[in-house]
């Protein structure tokens, strides 16, 4: 049955923002069936084997604040056991002997107690926030850094609400193995032997009782739990659906195309389904722990009437005292306690588990670039000359889904057929680019140009061939070399929510305010950039909207001239700009080309017009090379493509 999902009574409506009627499960039994018989690969995913001892590792580096913990857990444990036996002294040998010293003596007895158990409280607590958040600290930190290793594919295709969720969510699930797993888990075995013990000295009889009602309390646990884990399982799954439409709605360029070409009320209609599905599996998540709550509850009534019976009787018959009885029956609330809380942990474990094998799963995703045993840093540029560049017989194919992703972060990875992404993209591409000389790419979209120019900063590997930097293949040499050795300007040149300055200094962040200035002014944008109220500190929105695309553009050639690489590589990085500014542009970068080597990648020819090498690549291959003059004088596919671009204004000169 649908349902209008609409405003809260009152608000007023605007007839095109009302949402039509969205198809969801609602709240109820069909809900719950459809939860139940979830037939989704991913929620369906079992605890892989061996997760409980990759977490071992972890919790040792903090051995001794885990080691206080456990002693502070111990001591609670003893102080819950001692209560009840103080009592019994309290009753039996004070009030029933009219013994008014040793009610005091007891009753001051029973106050240090409390006041011990509160410090040794706020000590458990104090050590388990200490080993519980340092363990969030340490995945966290790890997680990112895994991330940030991994190609540059991999963004394309993991879903950003999801990494978020694994960085946040998942992370802090991790705590319970620590606030709840350990500490707890020692808390009820010692507090089962304590008590035991002290039931066992009091009353032998009364504890067997006990005793034989134990498997009662398990029983119930174990059937909730497989569901609840699932139920956990699909619920982050969701999470991190809804974390990724809001995160692509909500950022700037997502809520322009949201207004230009979406529809308020499909938008609505998408998020209220999967905010149902969030909304289903809480309901069914807390039904479910509700009812165990209630089945613990009926079952501790009724085996207190079987302590106070069995106790009863035995007061009777002159065997136990009233003291006796009424310790044994505080006894017996602290030994199913801990029993019930053992069913929570069993909950609480599978859920932690389920936190930790996401975890991991990222983490056992191996980056597909990364450093070879014994890889070498890349020689700087000698006497200041800058290395070539030189590709032999290279083939290229983008990786699959299955090398580079998962598909938990991958919303529609097993709904939709991969598409031919093992396609090879380049074939047998081999040049040289001079040391210190400008080397352009041209060609139609798609030949496969920025293919090239990504396998230069080792974004990619080659599937066959090599990829050469003054003669050292980039395989051999360290990630963190190339990267200072190479500086790529992008066609969309991206800008962090923060200052001008703090997106300039992200290339050299000790640079000094002069050469902030001075790569400004390089790039024709320090006018501007002066001119605005804040300056430097001015914050440029997010992705840079508050700019424009030029301005943006000018503002990356700054930045890649403040890290000033021997390499450079630019990707249509004049594209967004007007005739003047290019114009400004073009004079800077043969200044700051000059002596360095780099491959531009162009498809106005007039700016690559003077480039010492031209290739021109279509298809995967690089069909054409030479200077401009002798590709035109070829009058091949570079001479058809200057026609195309220039045979328009030649005819508007000439009818001017």
């Amino acid at each position: 049955m649908a349902t209008t999902v609409g405003p809260p009574p009152g608000a007023e409506t605007h007839p095109d923002d009302a949402p039509e009627d969205v198809e969801e499960h609602p709240a109820g039994a069909g809900s719950v069936a459809h939860l139940m018989h979830m037939d989704d690969e991913i929620t369906r995913q079992r605890i892989r084997p061996g997760t409980w001892k990759r977490v071992i590792p972890y919790l040792m580096e903090r051995k001794w604040g885990l080691a206080a913990l456990l002693t502070t857990t111990a001591l609670q444990a003893a102080v819950v056991a001692a209560g009840p036996l103080l009592i019994k002294t309290l009753i039996d040998d004070g009030i029933l002997r009219r013994s008014t010293g040793t009610v005091i003596a007891v009753a001051a007895a029973i106050a240090g107690l409390a006041l011990f158990g509160a410090v040794i409280s706020f000590l458990e607590a104090w050590f388990a926030g200490r080993v519980g958040h340092g363990l969030v600290y340490d995945l966290r930190v790890q997680v990112f850094n895994h991330v940030q290793r991994q190609p540059l594919v991999f963004f394309t295709r993991a879903q950003t609400g999801a990494l978020v969720s694994r960085l946040n969510a998942d992370v802090i699930g991790t705590e319970r193995a620590v606030t709840t797993l350990l500490s707890q888990s020692l808390s009820i075995v010692l507090t089962l032997v304590f008590v035991l013990a002290s039931m066992f000295y009091l009353s032998w009889q009364v504890t067997i009782a006990a005793l034989l009602l134990i498997p009662v309390f398990l029983w119930p646990g174990r059937v909730v739990g497989g569901r609840l884990q699932r139920l956990a399982r699909e619920g982050m799954q969701q999470d991190a659906e809804i974390g990724s439409l809001m995160n692509e709605r909500f950022n700037v360029a997502g809520a322009m195309l949201s207004k230009l070409y979406g529809r308020p009320r499909r938008e609505s209609q998408s998020f209220a389904k999967k905010a149902a599905r969030m909304r289903d599996i809480a309901i069914l998540g807390n039904a479910y722990e509700s009812l165990l709550g209630i089945i613990l509850a009926t079952l501790t009534a009724i085996t207190s009437a079987v302590v106070y019976g069995v106790g009863g009787s035995l007061v009777i018959d002159g065997v136990l005292q009233i003291g006796t009885v009424v310790a044994l029956f505080a006894l017996m609330t602290r030994l199913y306690a801990p029993i019930i809380q053992l069913n929570s942990i069993q909950l609480n474990v599978l859920m932690t588990l389920v936190s930790f094998d996401r975890i991991f799963e990222v983490l056992d995703l191996r980056p597909l670039i990364e450093d070879r045993p014994g890889a070498q840093p890349l020689p700087g540029a000698a006497d200041g000359i800058a290395p070539d560049i030189e590709f032999v017989d290279v083939e290229f194919r983008y990786p699959t889904a299955a090398e580079v992703s998962l598909p938990s972060l991958e919303t529609f990875s097993v709904k939709t057929p991969e598409r031919a992404d093992n396609a090879t993209v380049l074939h047998g591409v081999s040049f040289r680019a001079p040391a210190g000389k400008m080397t352009a790419l041209v060609g139609p979209s798609g030949a496969g140009k920025s293919t090239i120019t990504q396998l230069v900063p080792r974004l990619y590997d080659p599937v066959s061939g090599t990829v050469r930097i003054g003669g050292h293949d980039l395989r051999d040499v360290t990630l963190e070399s190339v990267s200072e050795q190479v500086g790529v300007v992008a066609q969309d040149a991206h800008m962090f929510h923060d200052t001008v300055r703090a997106n300039l200094l992200f290339a050299a962040p000790k640079a000094s305010e002069q050469q902030i200035v001075e790569a400004c002014r390089a790039a024709q944008i320090w006018d501007m950039i002066s001119a605005l109220p804040n300056g430097l500190d001015t914050v440029v929105g997010d992705h840079g909207y508050r700019m424009s695309g030029g301005e943006k553009q000018r503002v990356a050639l700054a930045r890649l001239l403040l890290k000033s690489p021997p390499i450079v590589v630019l990707d249509e990085a004049t594209a967004h700009l007007d005739s003047e500014s290019e114009a400004a542009i073009q004079q800077a970068l043969e200044t700051t080309l000059a002596g360095r080597t780099s491959l531009v990648i162009a498809h106005r020819l007039s700016t690559v017009r003077n480039a010492d090498q031209i290739l021109v690549i279509d298809g995967g291959r690089i069909r054409e090379r030479g200077t401009h003059d002798e590709l035109i004088a070829a009058g091949g596919l570079y001479a058809d493509l200057y026609r195309t671009q220039f045979a328009p204004q030649q005819r508007n000169a000439m009818i001017a």
